[in-house]
């Protein structure tokens, strides 16, 4: 990833105290309810190890300039009968307003209480969530990872293919009875793949991506941006091995396994943490050869690295230029120029800090 689109100047003032304006749309099935609906205060909460990682909350006035935002009717702006909201992020350049659109959310619910209108709005992942299959779903003869994956979630959401991404045909027998979203995430486990919801509201899948410049520099001390280690530490659902399972066309098992032979990881195969092999399982019959699980292995490996690697927690001036999965070089609390990558973030709507947690790549 890369950070949201911002001129120059507005990158330069985010470094510092400024002034923010939030600029919330409205939409039901493609029309505009309402263009700015007035916000009293709210934020937006990003965490990628979570199944719906982005939630957004708004507290809006019952009345404002004579127009009432109690939701009564299904089709009012704060319902909750398919309403999304388009967020943008205001920066005062002093003399115009840059808006940075920080992305499509689906209303949960929209709650009066006294003069205030609480909202709570979700990921577009909340469309694939919600959505349990009716009967048991089973791939049709010649699909593919991707004509699967896009059965799974169109018209829902639209899907973005990365165009490096090889695409392979689905074993035939293959069934999912109830998640949907679970069986988009066996797919994409097995291809390997990940997804994530763009600002623009597509559902881009990608390959799985662990490293990339930085995006920003962050320093403690300066410009009020404060380093902290999270501590915590448990041996419970650790591991030294990764072993990917699939079935070949004549129904026997394979498998392919992947070490953590990383010599900074307290996890490292054969390190202090345990001498014999301590694995963690990933079964898939969707894994059709040993080329295949071996992939599988080493990606599950990458992903599961993002819960067991250090982290640290940030507080800084708001930048609505930054989304989970950026890359930042970090000095402080014992780094110098260390690449982190955002893992959750928390983004005020008003004068206040915003926190990250970044996960230390390599280290």
């Amino acid at each position: 990833m890369s950070m949201l689109e911002m001129s120059p100047d507005a990158l330069s003032v985010v470094q510092g105290s400024h002034s923010i304006y939030i600029r919330a749309e409205s939409w039901l099935d493609g029309e505009l309810l309402a263009a700015e609906i007035p916000i009293n205060s709210g934020g937006e909460e990003r965490d990628r190890s979570a199944a719906i990682p982005e939630s957004v909350r708004l507290n809006v006035p019952r009345r404002d300039r004579g127009v009432s935002w109690e939701p009564i009717e299904p089709d009012h702006p704060l319902g909750a009968f398919g309403q999304q909201l388009r967020i943008d992020y205001g920066v005062d350049m002093g003399g115009h307003i840059e808006w940075i659109n920080r992305g499509w959310f689906l209303i949960t619910s929209s709650e009066t209480d006294g003069d205030t209108v609480a909202v709570q709005a979700e990921g577009l992942l909340t469309l694939i969530d919600e959505a349990k299959f009716v009967g048991p779903f089973q791939p049709a003869l010649g699909d593919t990872l991707a004509s699967v994956s896009r059965a799974l979630v169109e018209p829902a959401l639209t899907i973005a293919f990365d165009g490096s991404l090889v695409d392979r045909p689905v074993p035939q027998g293959m069934q999912w009875d109830t998640d949907r979203l679970g069986a988009l995430r066996e797919v994409l486990g097995a291809w390997p793949a990940d997804c994530r919801v763009t600002e623009d509201g597509f559902l881009a899948i990608e390959p799985l991506v662990d490293t990339g410049p930085p995006v920003l520099s962050l320093t403690d001390g300066v410009g009020g941006t404060v380093m902290r280690w999270q501590g915590g530490a448990s041996r419970d659902g650790a591991f030294t091995v990764v072993v990917a399972q699939g079935e070949d066309a004549d129904g026997g098992q394979i498998q392919g396994v992947a070490y953590d032979d990383d010599e900074t990881s307290p996890f490292r195969a054969g390190g202090p943490f345990s001498p014999l092999p301590v694995p963690h399982y990933h079964q898939s019959p969707l894994l059709t050869t040993v080329a295949q699980c071996r992939t599988a292995a080493a990606t599950t490996l990458r992903r599961l690295r993002r819960s067991a690697s250090r982290k640290l927690g940030v507080s800084m001036v708001p930048h609505p230029g930054l989304m989970t999965g950026d890359v930042v070089s970090a000095t402080g609390a014992g780094l110098t120029s260390q690449p982190c990558m955002i893992e959750a973030l928390s983004l005020p709507y008003t004068p206040s800090e915003m926190h990250l947690t970044v996960r230390v790549l390599n280290g």
